[in-house]
């Protein structure tokens, strides 16, 4: 193999769109038909120079050709160290609160990063900029559309963000966060936007953003900037309206939801309506 593993691989636990593998003490991540390399490689360049700042970013291991992307049958394929732990209970409030400073330390960590254009636009772009996305003509709101461009027009600061932070995407172990993992949908934005969205995920994702997690990450000096509460909900509402799209476009690829699946996007749709200003 390209990074010189053997032995006998075990599938691991989640994935969607991509399947993880542990192998020789690392993990052989493979990602969905399609992805290009460059893509990839882009997501991977900011994991790598967070990595150097924050010692919970887990970031790729190059090949011996320097890259981090091999690609296989149309999937790119890489490598990462294997962490030892178990998702935080963001229900607890002080692990909660672990994660808002973690992510405060995430956006600090990469500000100054530029890393160029993304070869492809990341799927919670589209109507991030007051364009209506036509794979949500369902949930169309020309107020939410008229209001994210204003937003961003008055909020101009930019930089790498996670993209899909959320207890999933991390490991605690005694009782601490060890690591921020899956850096493949990374982009560039506001950062009041990842904030906004964590809250979502790190808080009660049924009622709406944590209050205690805003404030638990502008007290650790994160770089997005204090927002009121209507600012909050339409970020918000931003996301829940790229889940619906989300949602469909995997029902689209195949996928069938359980009763339950359905009750929770269904709850995540309506919270949508709820937070309208």
């Amino acid at each position: 193999m390209t990074w010189g593993l053997r032995g006998e691989s075990e599938r691991l636990h989640g994935g969607e769109e991509s399947a993880a593998h542990l192998l020789d003490g690392h993990v052989i991540r493979v990602g969905p038909a399609g992805r290009t390399a460059a893509e990839s490689e882009w997501c991977h360049a900011i994991a790598r120079h967070a990595a150097a700042t924050l010692p919970e970013a887990v970031a790729p291991l190059p090949t011996p050709g320097g890259s981090t992307v091999i690609t296989v049958a149309d999937r790119p394929i890489s490598c990462w160290p294997y962490v030892t732990g178990s998702w935080p209970d963001s229900d607890v409030p002080a692990q909660r609160a672990a994660g808002a400073r973690l992510l405060a330390r995430l956006h600090e960590s990469v500000a100054t990063f530029d890393p160029g254009p993304r070869p492809v636009p990341a799927f919670q772009e589209s109507g991030l900029y007051g364009a209506p996305p036509a794979d949500a003509a369902e949930l169309d709101d020309p107020g939410l559309d008229r209001w994210l461009a204003v937003f961003h027009a008055e909020h101009p600061l930019r930089h790498p963000l996670h993209g899909d932070y959320y207890a999933g995407n991390t490991l605690a172990r005694d009782g601490e966060i060890v690591a921020v993992l899956d850096w493949d949908e990374t982009f560039v934005g506001a950062p009041e936007l990842e904030l906004a969205a964590a809250a979502l995920e790190w808080g009660d994702d049924l009622t709406g953003p944590s209050a205690e997690f805003v404030a638990a990450y502008h007290e650790a000096g994160g770089t997005a900037a204090r927002l009121d509460e209507e600012s909050l909900a339409q970020l918000v509402r931003h996301k829940l309206r790229r889940e619906y799209a989300y949602f469909h476009k995997a029902v689209r690829r195949g996928v069938r939801h359980d009763a339950d699946d359905l009750e929770y996007h269904h709850a995540r749709v309506a919270l949508f309506h709820r937070l309208r200003p």
